[in-house]
């Protein structure tokens, strides 16, 4: 029964910029951006409180950024670094209940509905949680309590930074606490809905559910309409889900100035296939499609897949694939953005998808296959050490 759910939303203040101000005490109260910096064209990738004063925020561009706060200092992401600390707190997290569910690199939803400490003060065990994050990461994280995944999410949203948020449980309290709040708050209410929705005077979560249900179905169809108003009266029956996979992986790279040097752009493409190769093995998986993205100039975006008979993990594999499909893209104007991306994700060794066939000897393997995973291994460790500059691949070795 939804009502006796104990689910709560952990969410990270500023993850990566707070991650950059733990690491660097010198940064620490200062206006920080995670992201490219402004002398180059790229965006920002999250920034620090202090710096969102200045209305900064994620995917603006960062020369617009230095505008609005000339004293920011810049700061390059580490993708890397950032993972290990999301790994080190999802793992936090699992000491407190097994039913951990991964939003994303910082954020995770935790049923606490069968912990009987909760059970008897859901606050000071969501108290103790956020003091375990801050002693045993040296960061602040806020929280939403709520009977399900849509009310947690909004609670803890509420209270930023560091806060922590206690929605009401009886259902009319449910439905006067969320009416107040701007209906693109809800799941579901993109730019699109929201403008629909806002022709016809529904800006609050509270006019939704006022709204006459006809009405609703004539404007967004029965589908999308009954959805709505399920989540405008704070009813959303979603499990929390502990065995959550990626589907796909990719990376992208936006040039300081539009190029048509193929050469610069054979390079730029082996650093992403690299970095995207070097994230699947991370995970200990492989792909079954490759995908790669040309935008250029004028903003127009060319993308061409790539699909193998069977999974692979290897860098030389992926490389050949993203240039064969790269070098046959025209380039009649210069490009602005490059992208290279992963999907139909498999685990390693687990049975085939249907369609393809099994190996008669799987014990074995292809020499050159064997010999590509070593070495990709042996340069993942090379760099997860000592730096992604350290060594080259020859495309012709």
């Amino acid at each position: 029964m939804e009502a006796s759910r104990i689910i709560v939303h952990i969410d990270m203040d500023a993850f990566f910029a707070a991650i950059e101000q733990r690491d660097r005490p010198e940064l620490r109260g200062l206006p920080v951006v995670v992201g490219s910096p402004p002398d180059r064209r790229g965006v920002v990738a999250t920034c620090s409180y202090q710096a969102r004063r200045f209305g900064i925020h994620s995917a603006m561009p960062s020369r617009t950024a230095y505008r609005l706060c000339p004293q920011a200092i810049f700061v390059p992401p580490r993708h890397d670094h950032y993972s290990r600390v999301s790994t080190c707190l999802m793992r936090l997290l699992g000491q407190f209940t097994p039913l951990v569910e991964p939003v994303s690199i910082d954020e995770a939803f935790l049923d606490l509905s069968g912990l009987a400490e909760a059970q008897a003060d859901t606050v000071a065990t969501v108290k103790r949680i956020k003091h375990e994050i801050k002693r045993q990461l040296g960061l602040t994280a806020s929280a939403g309590i709520a009977v399900n995944k849509l009310l947690a999410k909004l609670a803890s949203d509420l209270d930023k930074p560091d806060g922590l948020t206690a929605t009401p449980r009886n259902p009319a309290a449910i439905r006067r606490f969320l009416a107040p709040l701007p209906v693109r708050k809800l799941w579901g209410v993109g730019p699109v809905t929201g403008d629909k929705l806002a022709r016809f005077g529904i800006h609050l979560i509270g006019h939704l559910q006022a709204a006459e249900p006809g009405k609703l179905r004539r404007l967004l169809g029965k589908r999308q309409a009954e959805h709505l108003r399920e989540l405008a009266l704070g009813r959303d029956r979603r499990p929390v889900v502990t065995e959550w996979e990626e589907k796909s992986l990719s990376n992208e790279e936006t040039f300081a100035a539009d190029t048509e040097d193929r050469n610069q752009l054979r390079d730029c493409m082996i650093r992403l296939v690299e970095k995207v190769g070097r994230r699947l093995r991370d995970l200990d998986r492989q792909a079954r499609t490759a995908q790669i993205k040309v935008r250029f100039a004028d903003f127009s975006t060319i993308t061409r897949q790539h699909s193998w008979p069977a999974p692979v993990d290897s860098d030389r594999e992926m490389l050949r694939a993203a240039l064969t499909l790269f070098d046959r893209i025209p380039l009649d104007q210069p490009v602005r953005l490059l992208g290279f991306g992963l999907g139909t994700l498999h685990g390693q060794d687990r049975q085939a998808p249907s369609g393809q066939q099994l190996l008669l000897f799987p014990e074995s393997p292809n020499p050159e296959s064997a010999r590509d995973r070593a070495l990709d291994r042996a340069v993942d460790q090379l760099r997860r050490r000592y730096g992604s500059a350290i060594i080259r691949r020859n495309l012709n070795s």
